[in-house]
């Protein structure tokens, strides 16, 4: 007599969800994620807002602190490699020799202040460099001095400031000082007519000849400077820590833009429009011990209770009773979440048999311990019933190990002596996980997954790519096996929540210890209203 399933149908319920219908409205509906820009997609399931990118800043914070480390050590280096620069400064006043009354002051005052701009640009010319080179005697050429002086003409006066740098303090001082010199006389040279200019070399005029119409006077002589310049220590390390921060925010684009994995169980759902049925948090001890406690009240243990739940009420419709249990690569937990969800089941009361389909690599007689040698391969070629190489294990959870690893899996799972067992499963059975083989490296899965009436899709946390979970969901639509959800293994913890998603309530189901019972004698005396002396 055939069993009822999972659960008995109830109406009202949607009906179930293949990947084929969810890969076309995927298709049809396009990506849905808004895109702005350089800041595309940056990380899926996250919308690109301010609460996103702190999601994303939180899983990344260690690339920003590398990066803002890197960058102020940059700074600091170049601060403590480079070498100083001092600047000295002189100031220059250009006056017109005009006369005393009040319009030629006026015009003088507008001619010097009309000139004063061109002045400025012959500060840095050959004719003022080449002398100051000799007279110095300084071991460079006039160009290079050139580019060490600055000559600035403010707006609306007579003044010209010239600034000279240079690694040496004095030797700045003197430079600025004797620019400024052969500048006044170049200037005073330039201005005085021609025919008078050779005897005003000297700048010394003879009464009645033409002179020059502007002088330059010195009114700041520069002084050896005491502080450099350059480098600027403060300066450089704000531009290390913004330097520093614009980076780590660029390699975080780069790096979110770049994962194409899932971080959360809420996107791997959108991306393939199926049921998240649940989300198995990781766990390091999960690989020396795969197998929940079922009397326990650990996170794991209750991630593989929900997950039972969710799969009994997602389809009470037309509840399966063989399940295929999937992933798309090794090392996603598939074997542990179906050898703990056939003990979920078994633990609440349904007939369960586990079977290790997975020809290749069982693990599934090592985890509990059984014996491998005799089972799914040793019924497939007829050298024993499902009966004879069936094992039992605690809380009623019936196992089908592997047997003899074959030369040919993939051709027994897809033949009809394997549809017969599992059918005669089904009959026996209310529910029969299928551990199988990952569905992209080998063809196993595929051929054995039409013979199922469901499958289970895990997908690792952080892990999987998407490349790899569309490939897988086009496998499984391929053979027309309804896909009945995904499960999230491996998942991180949040930080900052130590009892999971719901807050303290992660602890409500967690029993007490049990108290210790007390001595006979105890329990006497206090009876008899004598306390017993020690």
């Amino acid at each position: 007599m055939r069993h009822q399933g999972l659960l008995p149908g109830r109406p009202g319920v949607a009906p179930p969800i293949h990947v084929c219908e969810s890969l076309s409205s995927a298709a049809r509906t396009g990506n849905r994620t808004p895109q702005f820009g350089w800041f595309l997609r940056l990380n899926e399931g996250c919308s690109l807002d301010l609460r996103g990118f702190l999601r994303v800043l939180s899983r990344r914070w260690p690339t920003v602190v590398t990066c803002l480390v890197l960058a102020i050590g940059a700074a600091l280096a170049v601060t403590g490699l480079s070498t100083p620069i001092y600047e000295a400064r002189t100031q220059l006043f250009v006056a017109t020799r005009t006369g005393e009354d009040t319009a030629q002051l006026n015009e003088g005052q507008s001619f010097s202040q009309a000139r004063v701009q061109s002045y400025a640009e012959i500060v840095t010319t050959r004719q003022v460099t080449g002398p100051v080179v000799k007279q110095l005697r300084l071991h460079t050429t006039p160009e290079w001095l050139a580019s060490r002086i600055t000559a600035v003409a403010p707006l609306n006066t007579v003044l010209i400031n010239i600034s000279v740098k240079d690694t040496v303090p004095r030797r700045a001082a003197r430079i600025a000082n004797a620019v400024a010199q052969r500048f006044s006389e170049v200037v005073e040279r330039l201005e005085t007519p021609k025919e008078t200019s050779g005897s005003e070399r000297s700048g010394k005029h003879r009464s009645g000849e033409a002179a020059s119409p502007v002088s330059l006077g010195i009114t700041q002589e520069a002084v050896a400077p005491t502080r450099p310049v350059s480098p600027r220590p403060v300066l450089n390390l704000a531009a290390g820590v913004f330097g520093g921060l614009l980076l780590g925010a660029g390699v975080i684009i780069l790096l979110e833009t770049l994962d194409t994995t899932f971080k959360t169980n809420e996107a791997l759902g959108e991306f393939l429009e199926l049921p998240g049925l649940g989300t198995i948090p990781y766990d390091k001890n999960a690989p020396k011990h795969p197998l929940v406690n079922t009397d326990g009240y650990s996170k794991r243990a209750e991630a593989f209770r929900k997950l039972r739940t969710n799969l009994q009420f997602s389809q009470v419709d037309d509840p399966p009773r063989i399940i295929v249990v999937a992933s798309s690569v090794p090392g996603e937990g598939k074997t542990n979440t179906a050898a703990n969800l056939a003990l979920s089941l078994a633990e609440a009361g349904v007939s369960t048999c586990l079977v290790d389909a997975d020809l290749r690599r069982p693990c599934v007689a090592p985890a509990f311990g059984l014996v491998q040698d005799a089972g799914l391969t040793t019924v497939l070629i007829g050298k024993a019933c499902v009966e004879d190489v069936m094992q039992q294990v605690g809380g009623g959870l019936s196992v089908l190990a592997s047997g003899a690893v074959p030369p040919n899996p993939t051709e027994l799972l897809a033949s009809a002596r394997m549809a017969e067992v599992l059918s005669e499963l089904a009959d026996t059975y209310e529910a029969v996980i299928v551990d199988t083989a990952p569905l992209l490296p080998v063809a196993d899965t595929v051929g054995l997954a039409s013979r199922a009436q469901g499958a289970l899709l895990v997908v690792r946390a952080a892990k999987t790519r998407r490349e790899q979970v569309r490939s897988a969901a086009e496998s499984l639509e391929r053979v027309g096996v309804r896909v009945l959800g995904t499960v999230f293994s491996m998942a991180p913890i949040p930080k900052g929540n130590r009892y999971g998603q719901y807050g303290s309530y992660g602890r409500y189901g967690e029993l007490p210890p049990p108290r210790t019972s007390a001595p006979r004698e105890d329990v006497a005396s206090v009876s008899s209203g004598s306390p017993t002396k020690k």
